[in-house]
């Protein structure tokens, strides 16, 4: 059995800010993640920073944290939000290469003295005498795989835990798509006592590249020369692709409107609460009933890849 200080499960962005930071404390710290290869995969928005989320990320970076620092080197593009404004509502935003950035952030990881990165998936939280003592590994006690032993489990929960896939009216257990829940997890947590919600997020389809018409979309560029989000950085030397922007109209609102029978966000089948900053576009044709168009951006996702992520349309509609 081995023994740590600290063991943190899962490997997103909170997960890797946790590991590290228990690492450079001098702590004995286990990062125990369903797969070494989506250490800090970017599922849905494909940013870093924002309105309030930028502020977090650079705080973060003040107390020697990796978030900044690895987007000053993975980035396709950088804007500062609100330029025109007072700097009280500045914030930093960009773009990152998805790929780039897990790379560079499973590398850093990989680098970080008194950190171990392990393959596997909790099953439970082992409870001793009312005191925490590790964590035992999905098969452990059937299979004798090792349990982990540490006094402190940070449990970065991510979606997870119990996690459930909306496409339209069909449910699917996942984490992510393609990827299974943590269910055993899950009952572990009830059992010792915790009470269970659900929050919800929401996530678009992916658009092709390569079926985009680019000539009719207003340009998006970054700014010139980045700030970078880093205190720790000097500069940004990295190539900048542009954003762009482009709205939705009147035929796509009657669609959605014709679709809400099968919008399990209104149906009643989603309980959880959504993120304030980010409604679904289900959201805005009904609570902006006046407004006959909304923004869409179209992000690419990476230089490698073909994938572009419209920003402005999560949904749970169905495929059709």
């Amino acid at each position: 059995m081995k023994t740590f200080d600290v063991i943190v499960i899962g490997g997103g962005h909170a997960g890797c800010e946790a590991a590290h930071a228990a690492a450079r404390l001098g702590c004995k710290t286990a990062m125990v993640v369903t797969s070494i290869e989506t250490i800090a995969r970017m599922s849905c928005n494909p940013a870093i920073g924002g309105p309030g989320k930028s502020q977090i990320v650079r705080e973060i970076d003040a107390l020697g944290g990796l978030m900044a620092r690895i987007i000053d080197i993975s980035g396709l593009q950088y804007r500062t939000l609100n330029a025109g404004k007072g700097p009280a509502v500045q914030a930093n935003r960009a773009q990152a290469d998805t790929e780039v950035y897990e790379r560079n952030m499973r590398s850093a990881l990989e680098e970080t003295p008194n950190l171990e990165i392990i393959e596997g998936s909790v099953a439970a939280i082992d409870v001793k005498n009312g005191s925490v003592t590790g964590v035992i590994l999905e098969g452990g006690e059937k299979e004798g795989a090792e349990k982990l032993s540490a006094e402190t489990i940070i449990v970065t929960t991510g979606t997870f835990l119990n996690g459930l896939l909306h496409f339209g009216m069909r449910k699917v257990e996942g984490g992510r798509f393609g990827e299974p829940p943590s269910t055993k997890l899950s009952d572990s947590l009830k059992q010792l006592g915790f009470t269970l919600g659900r929050l919800k997020t929401g996530t678009p389809p992916r658009l092709d590249r390569d079926t985009i018409d680019y000539s009719v979309l207003e340009e998006q560029p970054g700014d010139d020369p980045p700030a970078p989000f880093s205190f720790f950085t000097d500069k940004i030397d990295r190539p900048h692709i542009p954003c762009h922007i482009t709205w939705t109209n009147e035929k796509t609102h009657e669609i959605i409107r014709a679709s809400f029978d099968r919008s399990p966000l209104y149906t009643g089948e989603i309980q959880g609460v959504g993120p304030r900053y980010c409604p679904s576009i289900e959201d805005k044709v009904v609570r902006f009933p006046e407004r006959n168009q909304h923004h869409i951006f179209l992000e690419p996702v990476s230089q490698n890849s073909p994938m572009v992520y419209p920003n402005g349309i999560s949904t749970s509609l169905p495929e059709d």
